[in-house]
């Protein structure tokens, strides 16, 4: 097994041998390492990057040893999808500033670059046999899967024009399968169109999917790529496959009413699906061939990542709002310890749900046991995304606000993922001002529950969420105490302007176009144009190395504040929108935790805290990176 663990506050690379139960660090780097993948023949991948996302896959052999290049000759960029055949054949994606670039080699040899596709993609998978790749576009444009020939030529395509569409990789190399051919497409169902592919998990090499003396892959018949794909289908989501001329085949039989994401089990056309539903995960086995969807038993809570091991047991980590991740065996199997926090989180842990004009909107809710009758102040923690949402899971920004005396609301407003297709494309007041108006419903509902104090409520969100932070503070002001924004967007066409193509690609899809085609919604929706109205103390974190929310448009922000004589507090990161390094994580933790505190509880500052800064856009500390938190992704939203 490969992993990313905890090593001194960095995320770092980990090698573990179920059969000696060690483990073993792999990278040790300044700047952490996070990207990692394990290849057929068990070596090891990891991504070295620089400071501004870009680098290069390394190799090693999973018992140590030097790092090598893994495909001399490969240029540096950004990863964008790692797969590898069961001969040794490996795929890679590279982003390249505007584009994808996709290179097949074998290690330890020069590749040749087959595709370079421009806009947002990403290399969905490598057929076993090395002779298809699958690509991503964006789930509903007019590319949003193609498979392609070694030699970069396309044989396939589904548009997400009327669906969405999204490839999850192609079936491994196993011994003859049943097939169902039926009839052929279900008329009514979407045209065949696509969530972002999970992480690599390639192929077993032959003749090991079950370990040691498994049988010959083709023992029963010749391999045929057959592509997992999960597509929109009516008001809900059911996987689907495609093989070369066959066609697709879209599996209404086990369709679910929210997202979900699946992989093969090494054998047989099985596989394991994770549905995301109401915030909390569910897991079920799928036999394509007999028909059949089997629960598989899991705590209740949520399934952050899951995989087959052999046809009988599933390693999974999970996780919920009280309990820190933590790594389980559906077979009991011996699985490594990953350095989560002991313990559970205090306080009480519940959900609610608020009338709203799409429906009820669902609220998880974590209070502090204080014993006391009075209301504890509130803060709300905005998930980002906004195709993302809050899970019940652990999350150490609830834990340090519970443990210290506040009420936590996240809320899955409308637009997140989890609650059904119309809920996900409910923008019924425009972008981000439909979210705030479901911030503000909760918050009216809490204080008529009597569990939020008035005049101590308080935002707290960091990319897509520190931007709704922002919004609220704005478009609302007599309504919040306080707001912190980690790395928001400020200014929506300046934000698209300067963003990736992927971040361009979702933006279009959310305004309907460019700030050229529609200027008016992208001015509704900014920040920028409430700036003047803010009342409440507000501190905003950025990132000077940023791409997904890019500094020019906050500094344009600040600049706004301070022309207007809006009283907020700075702190500049030396980092890009993501980072690996824990420590850092820490200072904006208590920085915001502090600054909180003065908001909503009137506190004074304490002698470690930083300094506040004259009242008009002042620069606090100047880290070298910026917070990460992989367990629920709330750095890593803005996709």
């Amino acid at each position: 097994m490969v992993l990313t663990g905890d090593a001194g506050g960095r995320c770092e690379i980990f090698a573990w041998d179920a059969r000696t139960g060690r483990s073993r660090q792999v990278t040790d780097r300044p700047h952490g390492t996070l990207h990692c993948a394990i290849g057929p023949d068990a070596a090891i991948w990891w991504f070295d990057e620089d400071r501004d996302g870009r680098g290069v896959w390394r190799r090693q052999d999973f018992h140590g040893g030097p790092d090598r290049t893994a495909l001399p000759g490969v240029p540096q960029g950004t990863p964008r999808g790692l797969a590898a055949a069961a001969d040794g054949t490996v795929a890679v994606g590279l982003g390249d500033g505007d584009g994808l670039a996709v290179y097949l080699g074998r290690p330890g040899r020069p590749a040749r670059r087959v595709l370079r596709v421009a806009g947002a993609a990403a290399l969905a998978g490598l057929s076993a046999d090395g002779a298809l790749f699958a690509v991503a576009g964006p789930a509903t444009g007019p590319g949003a899967v193609t498979v392609h020939r070694a030699d970069g030529t396309r044989t396939e395509r589904w548009s997400g024009r009327t669906g969405a569409v999204w490839a999850l990789g192609f079936a491994p190399r196993t011994p003859g399968r049943r097939r169902r051919h039926g009839a052929g497409r279900d008329p009514r169902a979407a045209p065949p169109t696509s969530l972002p592919a999970p992480a690599l998990a390639p192929p077993p090499t032959p003749g090991t999917p079950d370990g040691p003396g498994a049988p010959a892959p083709d023992a029963a018949g010749p391999y045929r790529p057959e592509l997992l794909l999960v597509r929109r289908y009516g008001d809900g989501y059911a996987p689907a496959t495609w093989r070369p001329g066959a066609g697709t085949e879209t599996h209404t039989w086990c369709a679910f009413d929210t997202e979900i994401t699946a992989r093969w089990y090494p054998c047989g056309r099985r596989v394991l699906i994770r549905q995301d539903r109401h915030g909390r995960s569910r897991l079920f086995t799928a036999d394509l061939d007999r028909r059949t969807l089997e629960p598989v038993p899991v705590p209740g809570g949520t399934v952050l990542d899951a995989a087959p091991r052999g046809e009988s047991d599933v390693h999974l980590l999970w996780t919920d709002s009280a309990t820190p991740p933590r790594l389980l065996s559906t077979a009991g199997s011996t699985l490594p310890t990953i350095g989560s926090p002991v313990g559970r989180v205090p306080g009480r842990h519940t959900e609610l749900w608020t009338d709203g004009a799409d429906g009820p909107v669902h609220t998880l809710l974590s209070l502090p046991g204080t014993g006391s009758d009075r209301p504890p102040p509130l803060v709300f923690l905005v998930h980002g995304g906004p195709a993302d949402h809050d899970r019940d899971a652990y999350d150490p920004m609830v834990h340090s606000l519970v443990a210290s005396g506040y009420a936590v609301a996240r809320v899955n407003y409308r637009g997140s993922t989890g609650y059904g297709p119309r809920w996900r494309a409910a923008y019924r007041d425009g972008v981000g001002l439909t979210q705030v108006a479901d911030l503000t419903a909760v918050r009216a509902d809490l204080l008529r529950r009597g569990l939020a104090r008035p005049g101590a409520i308080g935002l707290w969100g960091t990319s897509w969420g520190g931007y709704l932070v922002l919004l609220a503070l704005g478009t609302r002001p007599d309504l919040w105490q306080a707001g912190v924004a980690v790395k928001p967007v400020a200014d929506c066409a300046l934000a698209y302007r300067a963003g990736t193509p992927a971040l361009r690609a979702l933006d279009e899809a959310l305004f309907g176009g460019t700030p050229e085609q529609v200027p008016e919604r992208y001015a509704a929706a900014s920040p920028l144009r409430y700036a003047a109205r803010v009342r409440a103390p507000l501190l905003v974190v950025a990132g000077t190395r940023d791409a997904k929310c890019p500094p020019g448009q906050i500094r344009a922000y600040l600049a706004a504040l301070t022309a207007a004589g809006v009283p907020h507090e700075a702190m500049w990161l030396d980092s890009g929108h993501d980072g690996y390094l824990g420590g850092e994580h820490v200072v904006v933790l208590r920085r915001a935790m502090a600054f909180l505190g003065r908001g909503l509880r009137g506190t004074r500052p304490g002698p470690h805290e930083a300094p506040r800064p004259d009242g008009h856009g002042g620069t606090g500390s100047r880290l070298a990176g910026a917070p990460g938190d992989r367990t629920t992704g709330r750095h890593q939203e803005r996709r």
